[in-house]
Order: C-alpha cells, then structure tokens, then sequence
C-alpha cells in the first residue's frame, strides 16, 4: 500500500525521515532561537507552577472544565505586553490558524492570503469556498492592493501574513499593515518566528513597526520557537477573541492546552521581558556574523542558503553532521528550491558559528 507513492518520493529525493540526533551536534537546525528549551531555570520555576495546580493535565476541553489559572495568567501577561485586549491560548500554530482562517472568514468575506504563508493556513483555506480565497503574491504589497481593489465580493476584506517567513527569513512589509488600515480589512499575523526575535522588546513585528495594535489586528504566536515550549496563543479584540471561541472548531473541541507547557511559555516570557538587552545583543552580533562570513543581510535568524539540489542539500548537511554541527536540509514541496536553513541560535558560541559559516561557504 502506497508502495509507488513512496518509491516516487525516494526516485525525486523528497524522502522524509524522523532522526533521533546526536545530542552532541550543535544545534543550528531548530526553531530554538534563543536557546530556552535547555533553561534549566525556567524549566524548574514552571514545574512548581503546575504543581501548585494540584493536577497536572488541564482534563477538558476549554469550554468545559480545562481552562486553568496558568492559561488565564498567561493570556493576561500577553496582552500587557503585547497591548491587545484579550487573547485565547491553543494546542499548537497549527491549529491556531485552522482556528483564526476557518473561523473569522465568513460566506461573504474574502481572505487574501501571502503566497507563502504557513502550510497550516493554506490548508484551512480548503475549508472556505474558492471565490473566498485570492492568494496573492509573496510580500507583494502592490499585487496585494490590486487584488483588494478588483475584488467585488461584499463582506469583510481578511489579509494572512506572517511576521517572518519560516523558509526564506524575511519580514513582511509594513506596506501591507498599511493596507490593511487604508481598506479596513482585519489583518492576521503569524507571530510564530518573529515573536521573541523582533522588535525593541523582542515581541515581534508590531514591535519592530512600532504598531500599535487596534480592533483590525489579530496576532498569532507559538511557544514552540523562540519561547522553548509547545503551543499557540491568538491576541485580538475582545469581541473577536469571543466570537473565536465560540466558533472555532480547534478551540471549542480539543482538550485545554498542556498546563505545563503553557506554564514553561509564561516563564520564558518573562525572561525575554528581563533579559532583552542582553538577548538583541548577541541577536545582532550573530546577525553581524552571518553578514560577515554568508554576505546575508537577515533581520530574522532563519537564515537561508539557496542550493537548488534535493540531492546537495542532503549531502551538505550530512558533510556538517560529521563535523559536528546539525543544519537544517528543507526540499520540495516545503520551498520552490532546496535550500539549507541555518538558524543562527543564540545559544552557540560566536567561534561555532563562524566555523559552520565558513564550512557552508566552501561548500557551495
């Protein structure tokens, strides 16, 4: 059974496999930005979070009984810092966008979403009819304007972006915020890379704009990156927030969060709140170094290198594993070209990063 699907993806070099690492290899492969998901500290301060709680699994479903004080006390923190009026956690970024795009589009609305935007948003537009969704193309804020102005559907207008591209590392322009406020359209942002990495406080692409977020805004985040955790949060209006709660399929009938997990996303977002000078330091020295050695000019720290090959990118990652540094080797269909997705963490030392800079240089 699926024999010849699976010979098919082998023949094109398309074969996926789950690897347990070598512990030992520096890790410039996963979406640890700051490298929290090894602080001991925060790991500790969570564990005695949830055990305060008495139990140690949220039960239920939200809407039931699984909504727990760690979850509100989060969502509270997150709208503080982030200047949104209310906010709602979920199981994972995935979900949170099959939440936000299949919930918020109703029949006579139109969403307008970013070529490259998250599988997981693409996916939910197959839950929309097809006259609902126009992509348009990537960071384009000209095709995007286009598109809204020759759209005669009635409804709201709903634009998709994301804060930074998880393939390609880049921002989306603040042209589309813009737009967004021109059109009175309601703007979904995906936080999950840009979140913890942008902006004077580290909270992202608002922050990075200097964005003051309105009733027209609603931002995703993950824990999964940059806060060393697993799961997703949505911030919106109150109404919105409401009305995702009382509409979106994720929300209404998954069981709560994981309450440890969303403990160990509270603590890190206080560290990020505490260390924040110290962490844009050795973001932007770590930038510095990639500008240096690569010739890249990145905001983000998903750092990009084209090599076109399905073939190459495997070979030159298994060339870093044996020199001990673990890089990522993304193909087909997850971007156009192949390429080698170096994340320049800032837990890795600046003389490591510059070593597998220099070795990724000899090899292209």
């Amino acid at each position: 059974m699926y024999s010849k699907e699976l010979n098919s993806i082998k023949k094109s070099n398309r074969y996926r496999t789950r690897d347990v690492f070598d512990k030992n290899l520096i890790d410039l492969a996963s979406n640890d930005y700051l490298g929290l998901s090894t602080n001991k500290n925060i790991f500790q301060k969570a564990y005695e979070r949830v055990l305060e709680e008495q139990y140690t699994a949220p039960k239920a479903s939200m809407l039931v009984n699984g909504y727990n004080q760690i979850h509100k006390d989060f969502e509270e923190k997150l709208c503080e810092i982030n200047g949104f009026e209310a906010a709602v956690t979920v199981g994972s970024g995935f979900l949170a966008n099959i939440s936000m795009i299949e919930a918020l589009c109703r029949k006579n609305d139109t969403l307008f979403i970013d070529e490259e935007y998250h599988a997981s948003g693409i996916l939910a537009t197959k839950l929309l009819k097809e006259e609902q969704v126009i992509v348009f193309n990537h960071n384009d804020h000209k095709d995007l304007e286009k598109k809204i102005c020759e759209n005669s559907r009635k409804g709201r207008q709903i634009i998709a972006i994301e804060g930074v591209y998880s393939m390609g590392g880049d921002l989306a322009p603040k042209e589309i915020f813009d737009l967004a406020l021109k059109h009175d359209a309601l703007l979904l942002v995906d936080e999950a890379h840009s979140s913890g990495v942008l902006g004077d406080s580290l909270f992202g692409i608002f922050d990075y704009y200097g964005i003051k977020p309105t009733k027209n805004h609603v931002k995703m985040g993950t824990l999964g990156k940059a806060y060393g955790s697993y799961g997703a949060y949505i911030l919106a209006s109150q109404n919105v927030i409401d009305f995702l709660t009382n509409r979106a399929k994720p929300i209404i009938y998954s069981t709560a969060p994981s309450l440890f997990d969303t403990a160990l996303g509270l603590e890190s977002l206080k560290y990020i709140i505490e260390n924040k000078k110290t962490l844009k330091e050795n973001i932007n020295k770590n930038l510095e170094i990639i500008k240096e050695l690569l010739n890249i000019d990145s905001k983000s720290l998903i750092i990009p290198i084209v090599i076109g090959d399905n073939k190459k990118v495997k070979d030159i990652q298994s060339y870093c594993k044996e020199k001990g540094f673990l890089v990522g080797a993304i193909r087909q269909p997850t971007v156009k070209n192949a390429i080698i997705r170096l994340i320049a963490k800032i837990d890795i030392s600046q003389k490591d990063l510059r070593e597998v800079c220099i070795m990724l240089k000899e090899q292209l």
